[in-house]
């Protein structure tokens, strides 16, 4: 199962690179979410199974999920969200005001 899920986090950071070399800043933003999810899905995979006497009073389980990493990523998500929304905002208002959202047009002149 790991293997899956390590092949997802490949697929997602490829797929998020790929999409944050692009020149639109829609593809951009989406890219950095996906970055996001996949580094996500590497901390949920890294955390694994752990073996050994389980954080429970009365319950005689030999494997358990830590917690912690669950935590980390439920809030690192709730982030992820604000932040994303913050820059789709950002993205809307420079395309209403500049009229694209090619990077090499909103860079300008000056740098030529």
């Amino acid at each position: 199962m790991e293997l899956i899920i390590s092949l997802a986090v490949g697929i997602l950071f490829a797929v998020g690179v790929y999409l944050i070399l692009t020149r639109s800043l829609l593809r951009i933003i989406l890219g950095t979410s996906l970055l996001t999810h996949a580094v996500h899905l590497l901390l949920l995979t890294m955390a694994g199974l752990k073996t050994g006497a389980a954080p429970l009073l009365g319950k005689g389980a030999e494997h358990f999920v830590d917690p912690l990493p669950q935590a980390l990523i439920l809030t690192s998500i709730v982030i992820n969200f604000g932040v994303t929304s913050f820059f789709f905002v950002l993205a809307y208002r420079s395309y209403k005001t500049l009229g694209t959202d090619d990077m090499e047009e909103l860079r300008g002149t000056e740098d030529e």
